[in-house]
């Protein structure tokens, strides 16, 4: 994409109503926009973000056995009456009246339509066990939305809910999910550590939050340092009952918690290792049982012919929230740092003189080639100084720039830079451009 032709509107300077880094970046690079109290357009340059968030979050529960469905945004209030959560769940929850008087709500979960589209289908315990999850707008009134997608109102979210013959199957799910979350968040440069949680209006006794330390978080965590190490991905058979236990086991051992669930017995032990800070949660898991399938009247046919109630878990990832909390992980005085995985361009190209004819050629070639190498590049071709250009670039994140200048074009050369590190180095075009495709 040139930039000329981009839609990109990037400001000097942060809005005074952004409080935390990211809100501030995401604002001045042209992220998003917001339209309403906690309620942002999600404008190019962001939304690129969003998908590639959403598409590492798809590949990892594909890769766990989930299943792909979308659900609607709008749910019957008799559907949340069965389960009994209508009253309960609270003002967070946006209710509707339609033209003919029916009670609707804008979902700000799925659990029970969920339940009843799997009760209309699953007749016996061939259908068990299965994972379903979509990716979707939800929407929760909160009473004061606040940094950026962090805490707003309509958020994009994947939520997963799985069914099971028993508790020791719906266990094995919990923890498909546990290690499919590891390798989600750790694809996208993130260290999340899970830490025992409190179940809140989901319900159920088993509970992990994911949680990116971040000084703006908005809970305080406790954890021991060796959750400081880098992230690893973990190769597994989600098949594999007791290898599956094993790493979760594995990953728990050490401690962490967040404030409601701290353990003084398991943090003395910590000693000097524990450490303190605040985080950010991206992900949360749920094994409730019978919560949902027992007043919803979900049964089966058991393998002896008995009729049984499937045990369920519910698991989301906060997609949106997550562009937040990537960025407050991952910048620097100058601007955002992508993450390579998620970043929306993988390439910069910097023509510094585009009144220049061999500047121009060189950039307008190297651009060319990068296309149809499949490469995602963003050249700016824009009469602009070349301050300005470096001050984009940097500001927005892209992970590798190329800089095309007059001098280094009569050498032969043009500057590479890696965002991330800030390492400058001059190749020539030929040796810039298969160390960016490589």
């Amino acid at each position: 994409m040139r930039l000329s032709r981009h839609f990109l509107p990037v400001l000097k300077e942060s809005p005074s109503d952004a409080q935390i880094v990211s809100h501030k970046l995401m604002l001045r690079a042209g992220l998003v926009r917001q339209t309403a109290a906690g309620i942002y357009a999600w404008l190019p340059l962001g939304q690129r973000v969003l998908q590639k968030i959403a598409q590492i979050v798809r590949e990892e529960q594909d890769r766990a056995g989930a299943i792909e469905l979308l659900m609607p945004t709008l749910q019957s209030a008799d559907l949340w009456r069965e389960s009994g959560r209508y009253d309960a769940y609270g003002p967070e929850m946006l209710r509707i009246t339609d033209r003919h008087d029916r009670e609707m709500l804008y979902g700000p979960t799925n659990e029970e339509m969920i339940t009843s589209i799997f009760r209309d289908s699953a007749r016996s315990y061939r259908d068990l066990p299965r994972t379903l999850y979509h990716i979707q707008w939800k929407f929760r009134d909160e009473v004061r939305p606040r940094f950026g997608v962090m805490r707003g109102r309509e958020f994009l979210m994947k939520d997963a809910y799985s069914f099971d013959l028993d508790e020791a199957g719906a266990r094995h799910s919990y923890n498909r999910m546990f290690v499919a979350y590891l390798n989600t968040f750790a694809r996208m440069g993130l260290r999340a550590i899970p830490m025992q949680a409190d179940t809140g209006p989901i319900g159920g006794d088993l509970s992990h939050e994911f949680i990116v330390l971040a000084p703006t978080g908005e809970s305080d965590v406790f954890y021991h340092s060796n959750w400081e190490k880098p992230a690893e991905l973990s190769s597994v058979d989600f098949d594999d009952v007791s290898g599956l236990q094993t790493i979760v086991s594995g990953y728990t051992a050490d401690y962490a918690a967040t404030d409601e669930k701290r353990d003084e017995a398991r943090e003395a032990e910590a000693g000097a290792d524990l450490r303190q800070s605040r985080g950010v949660e991206v992900g949360h898991i749920f094994y409730f049982g019978e919560k949902y399938s027992k007043p919803m009247n979900l049964r089966v046919q058991g393998p002896d012919g008995s009729e049984v109630i499937p045990h369920m878990g519910s698991y989301g990832i906060g997609v949106s929230r997550l562009m937040g909390a990537i960025i407050e992980a991952s910048h620097d005085d100058n601007g955002i740092i992508w993450p390579d995985a998620v970043a929306p361009y993988k390439v910069g190209i910097i023509n510094m003189r585009v009144d220049d004819e061999a500047c121009t050629a060189a950039a307008d070639d190297l651009y060319a080639r990068l296309q149809k190498a499949g490469v995602e590049v963003l050249y700016d071709d824009r009469d602009e100084r070349g301050g300005a250009k470096f001050a984009t670039m940097d500001l927005i994140g892209i992970p590798w720039q190329i800089v095309i200048g007059p001098k280094g074009i009569a050498r032969g050369v043009v500057e590479l830079k890696r965002r991330s590190t800030g390492e400058k180095v001059e190749l020539s075009i030929e040796d810039a451009l298969a160390k960016v495709v490589g």
